[in-house]
């Protein structure tokens, strides 16, 4: 079994992966995790300061997990930021350190996405496996079968009828219209990275099934544009608390004119602190 070993430096591999980020993953019993990261299966786990690391496929797998835990990223810059900007923001900051957004894959993100809307976690799952089991590349890994998320090609003669079937709902129309559309390159997920935000949310948005919410997770997630963040539950109840207020729209303003560019971070962290963190203390 080929293992290897990577240091980290303010890194929380269960908060960060179990924070909704992304959708496939399992924890193992020995606290480890295993997912599919784009062309391979990976089983990562931490001890202290130190990531072990196994994958079926070993070309260049450090850089790739690297990459997308995006661990050559000091987010103590980002929090010494935010506290000079906020001091209240200290405590919050100081319960979620070690947490890091991710540089998920473009499309199984935005496919994902697209199909949680209006949707709980658990069918979220459930659609996505389905997809990846049927038109993903079947793994065989330590005697057992995974499947990777099938790119937009693998895609490319799906069905209606056949998108019906993974259990999608109304969102079924909308999966398909982005499957076509990134296939006939109407849709060019590379030029979304050279885009201001505004004008990559209005980009995003113009196609059906994406709204505000959904844009904003698609760029936060695959883009790295933390100057957009998506609004939910435990946002709103944080931001209640802090500024008597849930309505999107204010919540909205306060964040961008308070945290700028970093507006993003803020929003998980607040997402993680309320969800996860704050009934522990």
């Amino acid at each position: 079994m080929y293992i290897i070993e990577i240091k980290v430096n303010n890194f929380n591999l269960n908060d960060s992966i179990t924070s909704g980020q992304i959708f496939r993953y399992e924890k193992e019993f020995d606290n480890s995790y295993t997912l599919p990261l784009n062309d391979r299966i990976i089983n990562i786990k931490q001890e202290g300061n130190l990531l072990f690391v196994n994958s079926n496929v070993e070309n260049n797998l450090e850089k790739v997990v690297i990459s997308f835990f995006d661990l050559d990223t000091d987010y103590n810059i980002y929090n010494q930021r935010l506290i000079e900007m906020d001091s209240s923001l200290e405590s919050i900051i100081n319960e979620c350190k070690g947490f890091k957004i991710f540089k998920s894959y473009k499309f199984e993100t935005i496919i994902s996405f697209i199909i949680s809307a209006n949707n709980n976690v658990s069918n979220i799952k459930k659609s996505v496996d389905l997809l990846s089991v049927k038109y993903g590349e079947k793994i065989i890994w330590k005697n057992k079968e995974y499947y990777l998320f099938p790119n937009s090609n693998a895609l490319k003669s799906i069905t209606l009828e056949e998108l019906k079937e993974m259990k999608l709902g109304f969102r079924s129309k909308y999966v398909y219209e982005m499957i076509y559309k990134v296939n006939s390159c109407e849709i060019d997920l590379e030029k979304i990275h050279e885009m201001n935000t505004k004008d990559a949310i209005n980009y995003l948005t113009q196609y059906k099934g994406i709204g505000l919410k959904v844009a904003s997770c698609i760029l936060l997630f695959a883009y790295s544009k933390y100057d957009v963040f998506p609004i939910d539950t435990w946002v709103k109840k944080r931001m209640k608390e802090l500024y008597d207020t849930d309505d999107a729209n204010e919540i909205k303003k306060i964040i961008e004119q308070k945290y700028d560019k970093y507006s993003g971070i803020v929003i998980q962290y607040m997402y993680h602190y309320k969800r996860n963190k704050e009934k522990k203390l």
